[in-house]
């Protein structure tokens, strides 16, 4: 008997719930991010570029999430295949949102004006405009092609048209393989480019690194918080298992860990170094009320959710780990923040109201949109060979 025929079917219910949260999120930041930018229209610039990191983060977390499942397999993929392509699909968003970040470039970047000539030639000329500008567009466009071309053939999948077969699934995995390698190396030079070259005389190795696992984190995160919506209705009731929630939780604690042994090394090498030109960035973060943001992303981005993911029992219970995964999508944002708005605001408030407000409407936004790509599709790859055993093992019934 098929079993199916059914699983395309969609209660819209908690998608629309999570639409109207998106919208409610965007209003709530236009409202607060006009407040501060009215107060300070300097803010703008970094409030619009912590935004633009933030969803184009969750956007690659999520490309990375879906190579990495293509590659793998596992039963936490194809549960959560479908946020993470919903997810990817709105990366022509992001890059949208680099527009303004474009025309900003001078009143953002120091190197943009008289600091580029005591950058040294090559530096002054990798930190150009023209070239700066280049490199986001080749970047945008190689992690656009690798999205649509996955999520191209896995939506011909559904209509039974291509991967229909365990042999012909290996076309997932000639882009995967490679496309995870281009993504970690594309998003380093990102990380350099967007974010680290705020500061163009301060430098470090890890830095891109860190961005990578925050973004996995950050992404698998909010996939955890989506599927806890879906798991009471059709067709994830009749799919999704106490026993899935927990490998995908023991892989939130795995992202955890990876994170904050990026940062950590990061902090103990250049803390360690103590070289000027290394530990202005920490120097700048441990002073005009930031040292108190620093503690908090110490504790609430690993201490926390490290002890709270350490049981079972909670991993197994969709509600409180959907509570945990929404939080640290929040302080995910908040270390957003802490890289970029220190080199901005060193006076007066660490966080501005901008600085809050423009990354939520930027995130609602996303959010809006990602519910409507969720509704596109059937929530789970029904003509996916391997998706088909797992429900032969597992059996197609409820909970």
């Amino acid at each position: 008997m098929d079993t199916t025929k059914d699983l395309t079917i969609i209660d819209a219910a908690p998608i629309d719930r999570l639409q109207r949260f998106g919208m409610m999120t965007a209003v709530a930041g236009f409202v607060i991010g006009a407040i501060g930018v009215v107060m300070d229209r300097s803010q703008f610039g970094p409030s619009w570029l912590i935004g633009l990191v933030f969803c184009t983060g969750l956007s690659l977390g999520s490309l990375a999430l879906l190579m990495t499942y293509h590659m793998v397999g596992g039963n936490w993929g194809h549960v959560a295949r479908r946020c993470f392509e919903a997810g990817v699909r709105l990366l022509p968003y992001c890059a949208l949102l680099f527009i303004p970040i474009a025309i900003l470039v001078p009143s953002l970047y120091p190197w943009a004006g008289p600091d580029n000539a005591t950058l040294g030639h090559a530096k002054g000329v990798y930190l150009s405009q023209g070239f700066f500008i280049g490199r986001t567009v080749i970047y945008f466009a190689v992690w656009i092609f690798m999205a649509m071309t996955l999520t191209g053939w896995s939506f011909a999948q559904d209509r039974g048209e291509v991967a229909t077969t365990e042999a012909d699934t290996r076309r997932f995995r000639v882009i995967s393989a490679p496309g995870l390698v281009v993504y970690v190396v594309l998003m380093s030079l990102a990380a350099i480019d967007w974010v680290m070259s705020l500061d163009p005389h301060w430098y470090s190795t890890i830095f891109g690194f860190i961005f990578v696992a925050g973004q996995a984190l950050c992404a698998l995160s909010f996939a955890v918080a989506v599927l806890a919506m879906l798991v009471q209705r059709e067709p994830m009731n009749g799919v999704l298992k106490a026993g899935h929630f927990h490998d995908l939780g023991k892989l939130m604690l795995a992202f955890t860990m990876l994170w904050a042994y990026f940062s950590f090394s990061q902090f103990l090498i250049i803390w360690a170094g103590n070289l000027p030109e290394e530990i202005s960035f920490y120097l700048t973060r441990l002073h005009n009320g930031w040292q108190y943001v620093s503690l908090l992303i110490v504790f609430g981005h690993f201490v926390l959710p490290f002890c709270l993911l350490l049981s079972a029992d909670l991993k197994r219970r969709p509600r409180l780990l959907a509570r945990v995964a929404w939080f640290i999508v929040a302080i995910r944002l908040v270390d957003i923040i802490w890289l970029v708005a220190p080199d901005f605001n060193q006076k007066g408030l660490p966080i501005s109201l901008a600085n809050v407000g423009i990354p939520l409407l930027l995130a609602g936004v996303w959010i809006f949109l990602f519910a409507g790509q969720l509704r596109k599709h059937p929530l789970v790859p029904v003509n996916d060979p391997y998706f088909k055993r797992m429900l032969a093992h597992t059996g197609h019934g409820g909970h």
